[in-house]
């Protein structure tokens, strides 16, 4: 990678496959300097060699978000090369439906909370001092993350009762620690498609805390997005193959609401790197339709989500389970 001075730089999990690798073309796009974090390199390789990705504009490092010795690994190399960093994208996700039985991280957490969430917390708070000091000189400084309809009671999406609702009780399972037998937020028995659903619910509920413990001292914007249903992305490699068949042509067909990989990447992009999204503390949104002339809107979030006491507790008790300071 070779970069100039007018050059910013981003950070992207999971940036070889889906919205995450259309977000990154989009960004190339618009002259960005990237450093794509993946977990398998040489599939990054093939994918960055396909789509045309120009070599002096990004490098691909190993970044495993389920292993949370990994993570600072990958932080602390950022830091260690005294790069300016402009955007911090928390985009990567695994969704594994299919399981019987919790899988484990490293740690010892259930594997879809580990990656989705504590991978991202992990980074993101590693990673803010760098943002601050890109913010302090006045430059462009955001940390996007990737939220889902799912997750957000306020949308149809977010109401559908399979397996269930994204629900994270008071945080019973993390309290107690967050290792087996225990693998749901709430504490209650393990449902897959839940687990992925509460992780994200975590995901959009930290930024919004970063929000409110950074945003006004340090000018670094937070924001969390949809960029509508992508129906056909490896984020549905694990489900059934019956689903991968149908499930796009539903959103096609019947909802209305399929949006491509490429529309996807480029709403992401948007909030990234344009001057239009320099709102903070904003889940922006284009009502899951695909139209690349459709508005982005803010999205009201959940009450869940929005909790100040929810918030304040879940930074908290992740803090201790992940071995950081809460402050």
């Amino acid at each position: 990678m070779t970069s100039t001075a007018n050059q910013p730089l981003a950070i992207i999990t999971g940036a070889s496959s889906g919205v995450g690798l259309y977000a990154a073309k989009a960004l190339l796009a618009r002259n960005w300097q990237l450093i794509l974090a993946v977990r398998d390199p040489k599939k990054m390789e093939l994918a960055a060699k396909a789509h045309q990705f120009d070599a002096n504009q990004y490098e691909i490092w190993h970044l495993d978000l389920g292993n949370l010795d990994s993570v600072r690994a990958f932080a602390q190399r950022f830091k260690d090369g005294g790069q300016k960093l402009n955007a911090l994208l928390c985009n990567a996700a695994t969704y594994l439906p299919l399981l019987k039985e919790p899988a484990r991280s490293p740690q010892g957490f259930e594997i879809s909370v580990a990656t989705n969430y504590f991978g991202h917390y992990v980074l993101s708070r590693m990673l803010l001092e760098n943002l601050f000091q890109t913010a302090k000189a006045h430059e462009h400084a955001r940390l996007i993350t990737l939220g889902t309809v799912t997750a957000n009671s306020e949308e149809f999406g977010g109401k559908v009762p399979i397996p269930a609702p994204a629900d994270l009780g008071a945080l019973e399972g993390l309290i107690a620690g967050f290792k087996a037998p225990i693998a749901m937020i709430n504490g209650k028995p393990f449902k897959p498609g839940k687990a992925y659903k509460d992780s994200k619910l975590c995901n959009m509920v930290m930024n919004r805390e970063l929000q409110k413990r950074y945003h006004a001292s340090t000018g670094v914007i937070f924001n969390t997005l949809y960029p509508g249903c992508v129906a056909q992305t490896a984020l549905f490699r694990d489900t059934p193959p019956l689903f991968q068949k149908i499930f796009p042509w539903f959103q096609k067909n019947i909802t209305k609401g399929y949006v491509s990989q490429e529309l996807a990447g480029d709403r992401v992009a948007q909030v990234v790197a344009d001057p239009h999204f320099t709102q903070s503390g904003v889940h922006w949104s284009w009502g899951n339709r695909n139209s690349a002339i459709r508005e982005p809107f803010a999205q009201e979030l959940s009450m869940k989500a929005k909790s100040e006491k929810l918030s304040k507790d879940l930074w908290e008790i992740t803090a201790k389970l992940v071995g950081m300071p809460s402050d």
